[in-house]
């Protein structure tokens, strides 16, 4: 009972305590319900949370930031698909590449130019080139088949040597350079005396370029071609010049030389060349100068050279007479040894035309002087005719060189007039030279 005392004595002191503290705090205020009644809702997570959208109040300002994502939405659409297009496209353009580059090494570097001789099939050919002999070859997928046909120029692998190209133009560079672009000054009137002879080539290659009718009317065929033989310097080349000034067919200038090659075959393919431009470009004419550099007679070759050369000739003579006509082409030969030509040449058929060129007479001489001097300025002691009446055996190519040299003997002493002193001086070293003599007072 003693030990109860105390405590709730205590009790009461404590108690009395609240009260006094009750009084100066607060009043007690409950807390507020819950928001709503039953189990406990446990928080979402995974894609759905993610994609669920907060409840918001739409107004200026979320429309403003909707727009701007639709358009940063289309930039992204738009990268995508450029992205996915490059993707796409660089292998396609690595594989042309490489393939372009396949191509590059099928076709070689440097390639070989050859002939296509047959025609096998489709993909199979027999090819030949100016240094061996003819080769059974394959012919690529990439060459356009359609343009290949027998003996037009190709192009051939470095190694296996199979048909890799084409050549478009197949007509021979030298070829191209033979055809005469500008018509030569030279006329008719620059030729003195030569009547017979103009007259004669007139009625053998123009004519019947520019008349065919009249040979026709009458029954005969004109001649395929003429030869121009004689001196030097008797006025040849000057005649062809001036039939080439005067008719408008086309015109062919080769010397005999140029239809010599080096290598087996070059020499005949550049005659049949030559020929198949003329036929291609008629009415021509082909002027054919030194043909004995070609022409001559046929003997025994003991070398290559020689056997090509005279394998040259014999195609020259199939083109002059062969299966092929010729109708619109005419063809003139020029040489200073007519004796040395082979007589299948010359033969009617081939050549019908023979014109000689003799040395002027008194009457040549004459009108050559009058030509040659009609635009210098002479002095009046001048006195041609004694030029004209010597017994020296002048060509028409002396005649000129006797004015040009007067002419310059005359500007050496600073004269305008060229004086009968110049021409003698002249005359003699002209006919000193051409007697492969020296003349007087030249070396002192």
């Amino acid at each position: 009972m003693g030990q109860g005392t105390p405590g709730g004595f205590s009790r009461q002191n404590n108690s009395g305590d609240r009260k006094d503290g009750d009084k100066k705090e607060k009043k007690f205020e409950p807390a507020a319900p819950p928001a709503r009644v039953g189990r406990k809702q446990r928080k979402q997570k995974g894609p759905e949370a993610a994609a669920r959208l907060p409840t918001v109040t739409p107004h200026s300002k979320c429309r403003l930031r909707l727009l701007k994502l639709e358009r940063i939405k289309d930039y992204l659409l738009m990268e995508e698909e450029f992205v996915a297009n490059q993707e796409r496209l660089k292998p396609q353009e690595e594989k042309t590449e490489e393939d372009r580059s396949k191509v590059d090494d099928l076709r070689g570097s440097p390639m070989s130019v050859g002939n296509l001789e047959e025609l096998i099939d489709e993909n199979h050919a027999i090819v030949s080139s100016s240094i061996g002999p003819e080769y059974y070859v394959g012919i690529l997928s990439f060459v356009d088949k359609d343009q290949l046909e027998p003996g037009c120029a190709i192009l051939m692998h470095n190694k296996v040597l199979s048909v890799v190209g084409l050549l478009q133009d197949d007509v021979d560079p030298m070829v191209s350079v033979m055809k005469v672009e500008k018509a030569p000054l030279e006329s008719y009137a620059d030729i003195g005396g030569l009547d017979a002879q103009i007259q004669e080539i007139k009625e053998a290659v123009e004519l019947p370029l520019t008349h065919p009718e009249l040979y026709e009317d009458i029954g005969i065929k004109p001649p395929k071609g003429v030869i121009l033989y004689g001196e030097p310097g008797t006025g040849k080349t000057l005649l062809a010049k001036a039939v080439a000034n005067s008719t408008s067919a086309t015109f062919l200038r080769v010397v005999g030389s140029e239809l010599i090659q080096k290598y087996l075959g070059d020499g005949p393919k550049l005659v049949r060349e030559l020929f198949r431009v003329a036929d291609d470009l008629s009415p021509s004419i082909v002027f054919i100068d030194e043909i004995d550099a070609v022409g001559t007679k046929r003997y025994d070759a003991h070398s290559g050279g020689e056997r090509e050369i005279q394998r040259t000739m014999l195609e020259l003579l199939n083109q002059l007479d062969g299966f092929d006509s010729r109708g619109d082409v005419k063809v003139i030969l020029a040489t200073n040894k007519i004796e040395s030509l082979d007589p299948a040449l010359l033969r009617p058929g081939r050549i019908d035309r023979k014109i000689e060129f003799p040395l002027p007479d008194i009457k040549t001489r004459r009108r050559i002087f009058q030509i040659h001097t009609s635009r210098m300025t002479l002095a009046d002691d001048v006195n041609l005719e004694e030029f004209v009446m010597t017994k020296d055996e002048f060509s028409g190519a002396d005649i000129k060189a006797i004015c040009t040299e007067a002419g310059l003997l005359a500007l050496r002493e600073r004269r305008m007039k060229v004086t009968h002193p110049d021409f003698k001086k002249a005359k003699d070293k002209v006919m000193f030279k051409k007697k492969e003599g020296v003349p007087e007072g030249l070396y002192m």
